[in-house]
């Protein structure tokens, strides 16, 4: 297998640098002398640039003449942007952000002659149900088997930077993140949403699944493996810990000094409080806290390996308790936590 090595100073586009993943991977690229621009839209927030003296250029997944704009110049292109929610009250929004947004800019890249892509896939793009162990690569899900339009719309993205390189030469490889918790989670995500809940006491209960946990710097950092060692067209997952919901929970309350919650839920009961939670959302405009999606997947222990990656990448994840102390502690200093 042949590397890839970073050329101090190369030039690299980041979409989604201004978000969770999107600003860790920024981050490991200008700590190893590589000359970042970020594609931001006008609208996003810019706190997670603040100080790293990168590059912006302004643009959106469903402008092509700004996407064609911001790889100008460009040697590689690491896209981390998405739409990560788990609820919207247009759906469509989230395929178009997700797949046709992808597709756009691996057009624009091949045209302008990109050398090497990490595409940022997910884990919501690998088959659960009916596993019997921690998933590996192996089992890429059906988009008609996904549930609900994030893990439907990752599916799909897959697919088309999978046909690109298989059809047009797309020199991308692509990773799986698992759950990044960590610093700078500034929306936050619905798992850093999750995090706050549980550390202020607002979640009593909880139902039985499972989920993989792993350090945000981490799996930016295995980005970074994935663009030096990886094959293109081959999906790494980035991963860490398989852990039950219950002890994730338990975790974050012994961090923030209150009883972890006790009661187990069924599932059953919790649907009709689902619906309505969506109902009022679509009234507010808000993120409902509880949704018909969710409760489906959570029938499923979401378990990984990163055996592959760790490999043929040399990946790395540290103990998902750090991960929770490092997102509490930026929360606190951001002021969302007393």
């Amino acid at each position: 297998m042949m590397d890839f090595p970073f050329r101090s100073g190369a030039p690299v586009l980041v979409t989604g640098g201004t978000g969770f993943l999107g600003s860790a991977v920024l981050r490991a690229l200008l700590a190893r002398g590589l000359r970042v621009r970020a594609l931001a839209r006008p609208s996003s927030p810019r706190a997670n640039l603040e100080g790293l003296g990168c590059e912006v250029a302004e643009g959106d997944l469903g402008d092509p003449a700004s996407l064609r704009a911001a790889l100008r110049g460009m040697q590689h292109l690491f896209h981390v942007a998405a739409d990560y929610r788990l609820w919207a009250p247009d759906p469509g929004a989230i395929l178009r952000v997700n797949v046709d947004g992808t597709r756009a800019l691996m057009r624009e890249a091949l045209a302008s002659g990109i050398e090497r892509i990490v595409y940022t896939s997910s884990v919501a793009a690998l088959k659960v149900a009916g596993a019997t162990a921690p998933v590996n690569e192996d089992a890429p899900l059906d988009p008609g088997e996904a549930i609900g339009a994030y893990k439907r719309s990752k599916t799909m993205a897959e697919r088309v930077v999978e046909e690109m390189v298989a059809r047009d030469g797309l020199p991308a490889v692509i990773v799986n993140p698992s759950t990044p918790v960590g610093p700078r989670d500034i929306r936050p995500t619905p798992t850093g949403r999750m995090i706050l809940d549980a550390a202020r006491g607002k979640i009593p209960a909880f139902v039985d699944t499972g989920l993989n946990i792993a350090h945000v710097d981490d799996i930016a950092e295995g980005h970074l493996l994935a663009f030096e060692h990886g094959r293109v067209g081959e999906r790494y997952i980035l991963g860490g810990e398989n852990l039950p919901l219950r002890d994730l929970l338990a975790e974050i309350a012994r961090q923030a000094g209150r009883p972890a919650p006790r009661i187990r839920l069924p599932r059953g009961p919790l649907y009709p409080l689902a619906l309505g939670a969506e109902a009022v959302a679509r009234l507010t405009g808000r993120e409902p806290l509880l949704t018909v999606d969710a409760l489906r997947m959570s029938r499923y222990r979401m378990f990984f390996t990163s055996a592959k990656a760790e490999r043929e990448l040399g990946y790395r994840a540290r103990p998902y308790a750090e991960a929770v102390a490092d997102a509490l502690a930026w929360f606190r200093e951001a002021g969302r936590l007393a």
